[in-house]
Parts: structure tokens; C-alpha cells; sequence
């Protein structure tokens, strides 16, 4: 027998038993909010004791930084699946389809979304190792916008004199590739879909939208255009010169 067996049985058990404690962990997330994750709890949940509980997640913000990478990840999935199945059209209707990405999973995931987007969790200060996983919304975000300056173009946004400096500093920090202008209607344009999505998964938008789906679909069209996207169209310059955001030349 292979000397190899028992540490596989025991990494699979340990999987197994990490998995069980994140999920008892959601369910208590979406009963108490993250404010009062407890490990006790948890371990109670499982019929585990405390102590051995702790060998998994050493501390309450062990177990909050691991559901909060899982939930970064997961929505970060739902992007780029999106983008994916989007990938022929042109780059508003890829733009525009990863932000729907963004709100199916959302809305499927209330309490995970709550736990990224949400009220900050007293006492806790997310580490730098949920940074690549919280990135990668943004990261297929920027892709497209990238894709579209080296191809089609980009119809460069406006930018007040004053605000250059930060401008250039955004490009710089994210995207030097990509014109200051961009680069600051690309944050913008970041925060205002994730301030949709909490609109109307936290209840600002009741007794006001009705047809939430379309109204978010024109919004996430709009926020496209905002940063200098533009529909396909015949012989559009490359360098955006000539294209409105619409996609009509400006002749």
C-alpha cells in the first residue's frame, strides 16, 4: 500500500470538514449577519468542539477572511462566464453582459454579496490576500475596455484640467496602457454598477423601478458608454477618433 494514502485521507477529510464549516458559516451569515459570526456556533452547528474547530480557522476573522475570498471568486466566476458566452459581440454588449453577470449572481447570493459590498464587519480589516480575488470583476471590466482601445476605439471621455493629476495617477496604478481620461470613467463607472446592484438588492429601488431588469440593462449600457465604449460599426477609426459613444461618426 502506498505511504501516500493516509495523507490523502486525511487532506480530503480535511476538505470536507473546511467546506462543512464555511457552509454552516454562510447559513449563520444569512441568519445573524457577518457582525455575528462566531466560531462557537459554528462548531456547535457541526458538533465539533471549539478547539477542534480552531485547527481549521484559528480566529472568527480566519474564517471571515475565507468566506469573503469565496465569495469574491464566486462572483468573479459569474464575470467572466459571462463575458465568455459574450465574447462575439461587440464591446458594450460584452460590457453590458458582464454587468448582468454581476446581478444574477447577486441576487442569487444576497448575503455573500452583502458580506463583500455591504456594511463593513466591526473589527475586521480585510488582508491583502482577498485582493486578487476581489479584483477580478474588475479585471474582465478593464479587459474589455483595453480590447476595445487597441481595436475598434474608444470615444475618450471628458476631464476637467483639475482633476489630471488623479487621473494620471488611476492610469498609472491600473491601467497605463489606457488614456487618464479612461481611466477615471473606469473607476467611476466600477463603483456606480456595484452601487446598482445594492440599490436593488438592499430595497432603495422599491416603489420606484418596476422593470428592474431593463432599467439595469440601459444603466450598465450607459455606464459602457461612460467610459468610452462604442457599438461595432464600419470603419470606425482606430484610435476612437470620429466615434461617438453610440456609435455614430461625428463626421
Amino acid at each position: 500500500m502506498s505511504t501516500s494514502t493516509p495523507q490523502g485521507a486525511r487532506a480530503r477529510a480535511r476538505i470536507e470538514i473546511t467546506a462543512a464549516i464555511k457552509e454552516k458559516a454562510r447559513a449563520q451569515l444569512a441568519a445573524e449577519g457577518a457582525a455575528k459570526l462566531s466560531l462557537r456556533a459554528v462548531a456547535r452547528e457541526l458538533g465539533m468542539a471549539s478547539s477542534a474547530l480552531y485547527r481549521y480557522f484559528p480566529s472568527r476573522d480566519d474564517l471571515l477572511t475565507a468566506l469573503i475570498i469565496d465569495a469574491y471568486d464566486s462572483i468573479g466566476e459569474a464575470a467572466e462566464a459571462a463575458h465568455t458566452e459574450a465574447e462575439d459581440t461587440g464591446p458594450v454588449q460584452r460590457w453590458t453582459a458582464v454587468c448582468e453577470g454581476v446581478r444574477r449572481w447577486a441576487l442569487a447570493h444576497p448575503h455573500e454579496y452583502a458580506l463583500i459590498y455591504g456594511t463593513p464587519v466591526p473589527g475586521y480589516t480585510a488582508p491583502r490576500t482577498t485582493v486578487a480575488a476581489a479584483s477580478r470583476v474588475g479585471l474582465v471590466l478593464i479587459g474589455i475596455i483595453r480590447e476595445a482601445h487597441r481595436g475598434l476605439g474608444l470615444a475618450k471621455p471628458s476631464l476637467p484640467a483639475e482633476l489630471r493629476p488623479e487621473a494620471e495617477r488611476l492610469a498609472a496604478d491600473l491601467a497605463p496602457d489606457l488614456p487618464p481620461e479612461v481611466a477615471v470613467a473606469m473607476v467611476a463607472a466600477w463603483a456606480q454598477l456595484f452601487g446598482l446592484v445594492g440599490f436593488e438588492l438592499f430595497g432603495q429601488f422599491n416603489r420606484i423601478v418596476e422593470d428592474r431588469e431593463r432599467f439595469f440593462r440601459h444603466a450598465a449600457g450607459q455606464l459602457a458608454h461612460s467610459v468610452g465604449l462604442v457599438y461595432k460599426q464600419q470603419g470606425a477609426s482606430r484610435d476612437g477618433a470620429g466615434v461617438r459613444p453610440g456609435g455614430s461618426a461625428t463626421g
